[in-house]
């Protein structure tokens, strides 16, 4: 779970300074988004065997809060190899089947 906290921080980093100017930190809004993943990533059933979210039988984001995520990874992503290759090739080989 840290993992998957330390990559959705890293994707919402890079999505606060892209898209709302933040050069150090992040804004308030994207503070807020992390503190919303934390808490429900500290509150998955599945704990160590927590599937990839979009094969989870479980949803447990809001649907504004999954939008929100959702622009995040669609523009982090491509990026965050350049930024964070060994974090991006963790994630990818730990989400695969």
């Amino acid at each position: 779970m840290e993992q998957e906290l330390k990559t959705a921080g890293e994707m919402i980093d890079i999505f606060c300074r892209g898209n709302h100017g933040i050069r150090k930190g992040t804004c308030p809004e994207c503070r807020a988004l992390l503190g919303y993943v934390a808490q429900r990533l500290a509150k998955c059933p599945f704990m160590a065997n927590k599937p990839r979210c979009s094969k989870c039988p479980v949803h447990c984001y809001k649907q504004e809060m999954k939008a929100k995520i959702r622009a995040v990874m669609k523009y982090s992503g491509p990026r965050m190899f350049l930024r964070h290759p060994i974090l991006t090739g963790r994630h990818y080989l730990k989400n695969q089947g």
